[in-house]
């Protein structure tokens, strides 16, 4: 068993490097100009330069990133204050038919997302949401509210009975146990959950290029933009990818403790 430790240690390198590697050369195709970043092979020794970045600034992407932001955050925090009592609803305090009820969580995403954007955009046409920001923090919290739920539900699980019952006994209320007792041992898979819902809605696409135009415009639809038929794109294209994705590598690093802790926790030991 010792002898096999240093086999599975280079192989979690070996997959580390695979998984990163492709965004160390997104980040150094971004410093080259753009004729040595469209050459075949590519040319990784060229100079390098800082012309992308300015491209990607002078195209004012403060708007985008914003309304990213604001998108993002909001829609996490309102999936988290609905998931977290129906996760406790369904572990803790376990209501009648709780697996019926996880099913149905489950089943809203059988349906492809792409299915819905005909009648998503009748309605925002309708109601005057077309590109809307809060139209798109609507959605994003119905798409992740089935994922948190799940996920909190399995940490919630993970909390030990016994002391709720003996917080029970020595009169603690419900608030005062969700407070002093589920939220210490579950503040892991909070954060965990809280990443992930983070990571989607600032990803997402799709949507936002359906339902957006120029006033609730996202970071994903920003980055779009770079894609031209004409002329060479692929350096202004990766610098403004590398700005964009700064913010869930910032986010991940700094709960990278607490989401390994969260995704430890509803595991099954």
């Amino acid at each position: 068993m010792n002898r096999s430790k240093p086999v599975w240690g280079l192989l979690a390198w070996i997959v580390g490097v695979l998984f990163v590697l492709p965004v160390l050369w997104m980040v150094l195709t971004s410093l080259h100009s753009e004729t040595d970043a469209a050459t075949n092979p590519p040319s990784v020794a060229a100079a390098l330069t800082l012309d992308g970045y300015r491209s990607f600034l002078s195209a004012q992407p403060v708007a985008p990133l914003l309304n990213s932001a604001m998108a993002s955050v909001i829609s996490t925090v309102l999936v988290l204050a609905l998931a977290i009592p129906a996760a406790f609803a369904l572990s803790i305090r376990p209501v009648r038919k709780w697996t019926d009820v996880m099913f149905f969580f489950l089943s809203t995403k059988f349906m492809p997302l792409v299915a819905g954007l005909l009648p998503l955009y009748l309605f925002a046409t309708q109601t005057g949401l077309l590109d809307n920001i809060w139209l798109l923090i609507l959605l994003y919290t119905a798409m992740n509210l089935p994922i948190a739920v799940w996920m909190m539900q399995s940490f919630l699980a993970e909390v030990p009975g016994e002391m709720l019952e003996a917080a029970s006994i020595d009169g603690a209320g419900l608030i005062r146990m969700l407070w002093s007792i589920v939220r210490p041992v579950a503040m892991p898979g909070v954060a965990a959950t809280a990443l992930i819902c983070f990571i989607f809605s600032w990803n997402e696409l799709l949507l936002a290029r359906t339902l957006t135009a120029t006033v609730a415009g996202t970071a994903p639809v920003f980055l779009t933009g770079f894609v031209t038929s004409q002329g060479l794109f692929l350096a202004q294209l990766c610098a403004a990818a590398t700005v964009i994705s700064l913010p869930v590598l910032v986010a991940g690093f700094a709960a990278q403790d607490k989401l390994v802790q969260g995704l430890s926790l509803g595991a099954v030991k």
